[in-house]
C-alpha cells in the first residue's frame, strides 16, 4: 500500500463561508484600503493573475527541487534579453532546465464570456453603492456608479523546458488534473477569473547536432474583464440639514376666525386694464345683488355657460356653479368694477 505524500498536520474546525456570507467576504476584500469602489482591473493585473496561477496552481517538483517559473510575462521579442538576467543559469551563463515560461500573445480580443457580452450599450453608469456623508452640519448620501466591465479574451502559452521525459510527464499530469473540469480560476483583486485549456502542442528540438531538450506548449485562454477606475462616478444624493430652535413651553389658544364673518358681505368684481371677462367657481349658495359700477357700459351674465341676461340686478348662485361675466367698458384703457352684495343661503 502506497503511503500518501501529502499529510495534513492539523484540521481546520472553522467552516468556510458560503453563499451570501462568501459574497460579503469578497466585497470586503475588494473594498479594502478604505475605498467604497472596486479596484481597477487592467491588462497588467490580468498578467499578474496568470503568473500567480502558474506559480501556485501549476507548481512542480523535479528531482526533489521546486521548479520556479519565470515570474514575468515574456514574448518572442524580449526572449534573448531576459535570458541574461534569469537566476537558473549554470556557471557558463547557459539556461539550466527544467524551467517554465509564460508567453502572452499581444492581440487581446473582445471577450466571449456570455455573462458580460453585449448586454448594456453605450457604457451606461449603474448604481453600485450608497455611502453616507457628514460634514458636521449636513447629513447626506453619495451615490457611487460604475459602468459594466469590458470582457476580454487573452491567450497565454505556458511552456515547460526540460531534458527528461519524466519531468514532461509530471507537468502534464498537473495540468490535466487541474483542468479536468475544463476550466480553472485565478484570483485577481477579489474577482475569480476563469481560465480554459485550449490546446497542448509539442515544440521539442529534434536536431541531432544540437542539444536535445523537450518543449511542451500549453495554450490557455483567460476570459477576463477590464474595470477602469477613471470611469467611476460619484454623485450626491439626498442631503439633510439639522436645524435647532427654541420655543416657549406655554401654549396660547386662538379662536378661529370665521369666513365670511356674516351671512352678508360685499363682493366687488374688478376687471383690470385689458380684462373684459371673469369666470369664478363658487363653493357656496348665495344671492348676489348688483349695485353700482365704474367704467361699465353693459355686462352679460352666464352660469355654467348658460346665458342668464344683460345688466341683471340679482344673480342666484348654487354650490359648484361657475359664474362668468362679460363687460363692455366705457374706456378700455381703465379698470372696471361692479359692486355687489352677496347673501349666503
Amino acid at each position: 500500500m502506497a503511503f500518501p505524500k501529502k499529510i495534513k498536520n492539523d484540521l481546520n474546525i472553522l467552516p468556510s463561508k458560503t453563499l451570501m456570507a462568501r459574497r460579503k467576504e469578497l466585497l470586503e476584500y475588494i473594498q479594502e484600503d478604505g475605498t467604497y469602489l472596486p479596484k481597477s482591473v487592467l491588462h497588467a493585473d490580468l498578467d499578474r493573475g496568470m503568473l500567480d496561477f502558474v506559480r501556485d496552481d501549476l507548481e512542480m517538483v523535479a528531482d526533489g527541487k521546486k521548479v520556479n517559473p519565470i515570474d514575468i510575462i515574456t514574448t518572442t521579442q524580449n526572449w534573448s534579453q531576459f535570458t541574461e538576467t534569469w537566476n537558473f543559469q549554470d556557471l557558463d551563463k547557459n539556461i539550466k532546465p527544467p524551467f517554465i515560461a509564460t508567453v502572452r500573445q499581444p492581440d487581446v480580443k473582445y471577450g466571449s464570456n456570455p455573462s458580460l457580452q453585449y448586454t448594456i450599450p453605450n457604457r451606461k453608469q449603474f448604481y453600485y453603492a450608497k455611502v453616507p456623508t457628514w460634514d458636521g452640519n449636513n447629513k447626506g448620501m453619495d451615490i457611487y456608479k460604475i459602468p459594466q466591465p469590458v470582457p476580454v479574451d487573452i491567450t497565454y502559452n505556458v511552456k515547460i523546458f526540460c531534458t527528461k521525459m519524466r519531468h514532461l510527464n509530471e507537468f502534464n499530469k498537473i495540468v490535466l488534473q487541474k483542468f479536468s473540469s475544463r476550466q480553472a480560476y485565478t484570483f485577481v483583486k477579489g474577482h475569480y477569473i476563469p481560465i480554459i485549456l485550449n490546446n497542448v502542442s509539442d515544440e521539442s528540438v529534434l536536431d541531432i547536432e544540437k542539444r536535445k531538450y523537450y518543449i511542451q506548449n500549453y495554450e490557455f485562454l483567460m476570459m477576463g474583464f477590464l474595470i477602469d477606475e477613471e470611469e467611476f462616478e460619484v454623485a450626491p444624493a439626498i442631503s439633510r440639514a439639522l436645524t435647532m430652535f427654541e420655543v416657549g413651553t406655554r401654549t396660547k389658544s386662538r379662536k378661529a376666525e370665521m369666513w365670511p364673518p356674516s351671512n352678508q358681505f360685499e363682493l366687488n368684481i374688478q376687471f383690470l386694464n385689458s380684462v373684459t371677462t371673469i369666470s369664478e367657481l363658487f363653493n357656496y349658495t348665495a344671492d348676489i345683488n348688483v349695485g353700482d359700477s365704474e367704467n361699465v357700459d353693459s355686462y352679460s351674465v352666464y352660469i355654467n355657460d348658460n346665458y342668464i341676461g344683460d345688466d341683471v340686478g340679482l344673480i342666484q348662485i348654487s354650490t359648484n356653479d361657475r359664474l362668468k361675466i362679460d363687460v363692455v367698458k366705457t374706456d378700455n384703457t381703465k379698470d372696471a368694477v361692479i359692486f355687489t352684495t352677496a347673501t349666503l343661503i
